[in-house]
């Protein structure tokens, strides 16, 4: 399984949006996604983490000035057609259950529980208090930077042995001559399935948190 190490920093920061704060320059960068389901070339994808005491700390920078985002209201269902970085956590390889933050790039967040075979609760939504999420545009891409805290993923029993089981995926619209909008699907691990998955066991990796 795919392990990516999160460096530890000594206190908690405030995000921004921009991922420009010191504390990412003690992150690990992670740039290996891929589309096994597509030939067309990746735009870069950079995803950065760290932790604190209290908290986990997450930034994905995307290289990409070509944006798609579903304005039709804020609903789940407008989030779910638009371009969107995703972070996935689970119990274990069962996934029963598993927990789903997906982020547009306004930041809007479809947060839900899911359990196998797609079985999702869109009513079930991450405590407020314990989850900021920020993000910003420039003319070559966007950046969602967030902090979720370590007092919920423990409530939800997803820190064991000072790891995470972890998905970290993004969703690209493109525009086809039909005016509608496609998406190709980026992971991290490569699931290995003919068609398109993230909600198997086998597109999950591993965030270590280093001491």
């Amino acid at each position: 399984m795919s392990v990516y190490k999160v460096n530890r920093v000594a206190e908690s920061f405030n995000i921004t949006g921009k991922g420009d704060s010191p504390f990412w320059n003690k992150a690990n960068v992670l740039s290996g996604f891929q589309s096994p389901w597509d030939s067309e070339v990746i735009k870069p994808i950079k995803f950065k983490a760290v932790h604190s005491t209290d908290y986990l700390f997450f930034c994905f920078r995307v290289e990409d000035a070509n944006v798609h985002i579903d304005k039709t209201d804020d609903t789940k269902a407008s989030i779910n057609n638009s371009d969107r970085v995703e972070l996935f956590f689970r119990q274990d390889k069962n996934l029963d259950p598993y927990y789903c933050l997906e982020i547009d790039p306004s930041p809007r967040v479809m947060d839900f529980k899911a359990q196998p075979n797609r079985q999702f609760d869109f009513n079930w939504n991450w405590p407020k208090d314990d989850i900021e999420v920020k993000s910003s545009f420039d003319d070559s891409g966007f950046t969602v930077e967030g902090a979720i805290s370590k007092a919920s993923l423990k409530a939800l029993k997803l820190i064991n042995n000072n790891s995470i089981e972890a998905g970290i995926y993004r969703a690209k619209y493109n525009l086809q001559h039909d005016g509608s909008y496609e998406p190709t699907w980026i992971t991290w691990v490569n699931p290995n399935t003919e068609m398109p998955d993230f909600h198997i066991a086998s597109s999950f990796g591993v965030l270590h948190l280093g001491e």
